[in-house]
């Protein structure tokens, strides 16, 4: 379907001007109501938004990306039925401060969210999601949008972030970084929560984050609804229960046993909510965004980032690249692979214009993908793209990245020869790095510095960009 087709005839009836741009002034009261003047049925005509996270998910462990013995059928419909960027990636290769890019379509280093912050009682009092910046659903409630969010946050411990706070009107899941899948109270510090109350039971969080969601969205299915799902699968600790653990049983290393198991929860998951969406008739009405939010670790839980190089908390390809999966039926092609370099800050931005309106104020550093999705635009939707994680950068100009790893000079690669990243190409090409270089200091000259450091406000400073 072309552009023209799919916006929307609400769009006209959308409140406009400064307010959309600074969603912050219109939902500092969680209880804001759809604008006042914006007819039923043109809410109704809004698209449903839903954005699945999942959590140190590798490139390597869909079926759509070769993998051979964990099925993800589930997920990879979402492939099927939609396109797939084989060139997607996140802005940082660790959780947090991909979570804050992804959730305000801004590169975090432009606010300072640079780095994990390690468990609540090591954190920094600076870290979390500053209200300087609107999240997604802060953007989408205004416009009459529902707002759920169901899994892990790790963008605020403190009473001001907590997800209620940041423009969702239901939340089920956890604040920090990690949490047991079997129990629903880690430490005192970092319960398991329905809004801001303890829960006390849980039978396998996976499931629970999954049945949360598709509850969410069966009580909203007569207005537009946007429904945030960031599992914390495939993270560890690696933890799982027998009616996933038989299904592997022919595996025998044991880590790679209980991951599999992981991952075909995380994938029954993401086909609750997808069987929903169908039975209730709002596929064809529903954007779905399916990404990970960095590279897997590998050696802790097997999950693999082949063929690239390099592991989460690198700003090799294997730490920021991931699967990249959109799918709207009806408006954007079925089973197409596009390979032109995108990153999760677009979501924000296509999430919007999907739903009538880009705020121009918005500063986003994503754009809106939907001309490229629906083959409108042909061009690349990205002049370069950009990383910054202490000690590591990379700048990526179309074919070609630029990269430093915390020791070591810059390495130069052409991933489209070479996606692998084996052969440095920097001494043969200086002008090259000249240009990509110049091209990073530009981008990182419009960033801060980091508002905690790396683990946490105990750790060394030696991390901190000036």
């Amino acid at each position: 379907m072309k552009r023209r087709d799919f916006l929307f005839s609400s769009l006209g009836l959308l409140t406009a001007g400064a307010g959309l741009g600074n969603p912050r002034a219109l939902a500092q009261d969680q209880e804001v109501k759809p604008v006042a003047h914006a007819s039923e049925a043109a809410l109704l005509r809004k698209p449903n938004i839903v954005v699945i996270l999942a959590d140190d998910l590798g490139y390597a462990e869909l079926g759509v990306h070769g993998c051979k013995d964990i099925p993800t059928p589930n997920i990879d419909s979402i492939a099927h039925n939609g396109v797939r960027f084989t060139n997607g990636y996140v802005s940082c290769p660790v959780c947090s401060p991909t979570r804050a890019g992804l959730i305000t379509g801004r590169y975090q280093q432009r606010f300072g969210h640079e780095f994990n912050p390690g468990n609540e009682a090591q954190a920094s009092p600076e870290f979390g999601l500053p209200a300087s910046e609107a999240t997604l659903a802060e953007r989408l409630k205004p416009l009459g949008y529902a707002t759920g969010m169901f899994g892990k946050w790790h963008l605020g411990y403190r009473p001001e972030m907590h997800p209620q706070k940041r423009g969702f009107d239901e939340f089920y899941g956890f604040l920090a970084g990690a949490h047991p899948y079997l129990t629903a109270s880690q430490d005192g510090r970092n319960p398991l929560l329905r809004g801001s109350e303890p829960v006390s039971e849980v039978d396998y969080t996976t499931d629970m984050f999954a049945r949360e969601a598709v509850a969410f969205i069966d009580r909203h299915r007569d207005r537009p609804f946007f429904v945030y799902i960031p599992f914390n699968a495939v993270h560890g600790p690696l933890e799982a229960v027998e009616k996933y653990l038989s299904r592997f049983s022919s595996i025998e290393d044991e880590k790679r046993q209980v991951f599999a198991a992981m991952l075909s929860a995380l994938d029954d998951g993401v086909g609750l909510v997808l069987a929903k969406l169908r039975e209730l008739g709002l596929e064809e009405n529903t954007l779905v965004f399916f990404v990970s939010d960095n590279g897997g670790p590998t050696l802790k839980t097997s999950s693999g980032n082949n063929p690239l190089r390099g592991y989460k908390g690198q700003v090799l390809e294997g730490g920021i690249r991931v699967p990249f999966l959109v799918q709207w039926k009806g408006h954007i092609p079925a089973g197409k692979a596009d390979d032109r370099p995108v990153i999760s800050l677009d979501i924000p931005p296509t999430a919007l214009a999907a739903a009538g309106t880009v705020p121009q104020d918005a500063h986003f550093d994503g754009i809106d993908l939907l001309p490229y999705l629906a083959g409108d635009a042909k061009g690349m939707p990205h002049e370069g793209l950009f990383w910054r994680y202490g000690e590591q950068w990379a700048v990526r100009l179309s074919d070609w990245k630029l990269l430093k790893l915390a020791e070591g000079e810059p390495q130069l690669y052409n991933l489209a020869e070479d996606i692998g990243e084996e052969t440095d190409l920097a001494a043969q090409n200086p002008d090259r790095v000249i240009e990509l270089q110049a091209a990073f200091d530009e981008w990182n000259a419009k960033n801060i510095s980091p508002r905690w450091n790396q683990g946490g406000r105990r750790r060394a400073r030696r991390d901190r960009v000036q």
